[in-house]
């Protein structure tokens, strides 16, 4: 039911009260199912964001409800002096899901899982081979999170400059370019961080080549790599981690948002020679691998991780690139569409690249929510479940809002 005291909110509210790192749409949404959110006055909107890729199951989905009724009537959090069961129940269930890892560190966010993975990276190396050993090289375009080493890591300079002094020992390179990272990895790097896919960078997916020879660089001059898949993990784009479309093996791998289907939770997948280093106290997290984010985590991967589950994915990602590509023969407004699974990003013609804020606040005012990803990348990140009659109309609505621009 729809409250009537929730009529009061507004966003100037919000502006007063709330720190202003963010600038929110002026909708609020206060209810949703499925693939849908309703704001104050009952109007729907397909939700074709996901809260940014984290409600990958949609909003309250019933066994999610579940897991977290169950779970809340036992246990909420116990802190890591003592062993819980659902932390070690996920755990099991997340190492049964790669070839490589054998241990895993739970965080409450994808920033905080990628700052583990960093950490881990420098620690086994030093004392492994010593503090000459310390460099980590990442892309360009690419972003991994907001704590300071982070973002320094990640290469979209806005987001780190203006804060002081960065780490030293980050190298930023091209993405894709094998020859930038001949150039850069050597005996001194530690370990290379990747995303498949740059998701915020304009969902850009790495090439076979390039990931294949990038996971030879790292073994020849015996560097961790780290695959990022924050965005793209959990079924994302079409297989239950993007790295598996690549035929490699990573050292790392760092996993949040559709974990927990909207519980916040992250996780930090390593493989044995990383963990036989680790010691007591090194690392930590108050919050981290707590029973209740445990719990639902757990449920979440259940439910995604059946080849029946993911092979729906790759099909609903063919009924999107029909109906966007029946959009375009229309008003002939895309160059291209590009990702993976229902990752998709939609990259503007030049003369619609100055529109994309006034396209999402347009496609918003017909009821369909979606996203930026880089200057002029349409970023769609849709729930996995979301069902077909959802995907039309919600591209339906999305034309009629590219029609008014």
């Amino acid at each position: 039911m729809i409250r009537k005291e929730i009529k009061t909110f507004n966003k100037k509210m919000f502006e007063k009260l709330i720190i202003p790192f963010y600038s929110p749409s002026s909708i609020i949404p206060i209810y949703g199912k499925g693939s849908r959110v309703f704001d104050r006055l009952g109007k729907d909107y397909i939700d074709f964001s996901s809260g940014i890729g984290v409600t990958a199951l949609g909003h309250c989905n019933f066994l999610i409800q579940k897991s977290l009724v169950l779970q809340s009537k036992k246990l909420w959090h116990i802190s890591n002096l003592f062993v819980n069961e659902p932390a070690i129940n996920l755990a099991q269930r997340l190492n049964s899901t790669t070839s490589f890892s054998s241990r895993v560190f739970f965080s409450n966010s994808g920033a905080e899982a990628n700052e583990a993975a960093f950490k881990l990276a420098r620690y086994y190396s030093n004392k492994v081979y010593g503090f000459h050993k310390n460099k980590i090289v990442s892309f360009l375009n690419s972003f991994h999170g907001r704590t300071f080493f982070t973002v320094c890591v990640g290469g979209q300079f806005k987001y780190s400059d203006g804060f002081g002094p960065k780490p030293s020992e980050i190298f930023h390179i091209p993405y894709n370019d094998i020859k930038a990272i001949k150039s850069v990895v050597d005996d001194s790097t530690c370990a290379v961080v990747v995303e498949p896919i740059q998701g915020e960078g304009g969902v850009i997916p790495a090439k076979m080549d390039f990931m294949q020879k990038l996971r030879n660089i790292c073994n020849k001059h015996d560097v961790l790599l780290i695959v990022d898949e924050i965005q793209t993990g959990m079924g994302r784009t079409g297989k239950l981690y993007c790295y598996e479309h690549y035929n490699i093996e990573p050292d790392i791998i760092t996993l949040a948002k559709a974990l927990g289907s909207g519980f916040p939770i992250g996780a930090t997948l390593v493989n044995e020679k990383i963990s036989k280093v680790v010691e007591i106290g090194i690392h930590g997290s108050t919050y981290g691998g707590n029973p209740l984010s445990c719990a639902i985590a757990e449920t979440s991967l259940k439910i995604i991780n059946s080849e029946k589950f993911l092979l729906n994915v790759r099909k609903k990602n063919k009924i999107f690139v029909k109906e966007l590509l029946k959009i375009n023969r229309r008003i002939n407004i895309f160059n291209e569409i590009r990702g993976k699974g229902l990752l998709l990003g939609i990259d503007l013609k030049n003369k619609y690249k100055n529109e994309i804020n006034k396209i999402i606040l347009s496609s918003a005012k017909e009821g369909v929510l979606i996203l930026k990803a880089g200057k002029n990348v349409i970023r769609l990140l849709p729930p996995l479940n979301i069902k077909n009659k959802d995907i039309k109309e919600g591209m339906f609505r999305f034309y009629k809002a590219l029609k008014n621009i």
